[in-house]
């Protein structure tokens, strides 16, 4: 099972822009693993200090969009000595194979982690296939 995922060239050029103007032009990447266990396809998503309200999760045909917002608290009186961490928009889109059961897709946050999971299909789960012998053994195959 593949499954593709959006790639930006120049998402490099614009952290080092940002870094240097403390600008941001575009919303910020977040960081992603994927991995298949068996019936399911497990995808984990860093976003460390996103409050869960804030994460839009949507799936339209197999384009799974995830969009977070963390914010700075600012309290009065209180001076800002260095400041890497990135804040606002975070957003990501996927391309998820057809072998994936997307509307039985889960999701759950927890220690800064939002992890997915979506079901294998049961068309694209392996199957046994009898084989008859013959013309009297032939079997018809509904795929």
């Amino acid at each position: 099972m593949t499954m593709l995922m959006r790639t930006d060239p120049f998402r490099d050029l614009d952290r080092v822009f940002e870094q240097l103007t403390g600008t941001a032009s575009r919303p910020t990447v977040m960081h992603v693993d994927a991995e298949r266990d068996g019936d399911w396809f497990n995808v984990h998503f860093d976003l460390p200090g996103v409050d869960p309200d804030s994460i839009e999760l949507t799936v339209e045909r197999n384009v799974l969009q995830v969009k977070a917002q963390r914010q700075r608290t600012s309290k009065d009186g209180v001076e800002t000595v260095i400041s890497e961490r990135p804040m606002g928009l975070f957003s990501r889109q996927l391309f998820l194979a057809d072998t994936l059961d997307t509307d039985r897709l889960e999701a759950s946050y927890d220690n800064g982690v939002l992890e997915l999971r979506i079901p294998v299909s049961e068309k694209a789960k392996p199957r046994k296939i009898s084989v008859g012998s013959g013309n009297s053994g032939r079997k018809q195959i509904n795929a």
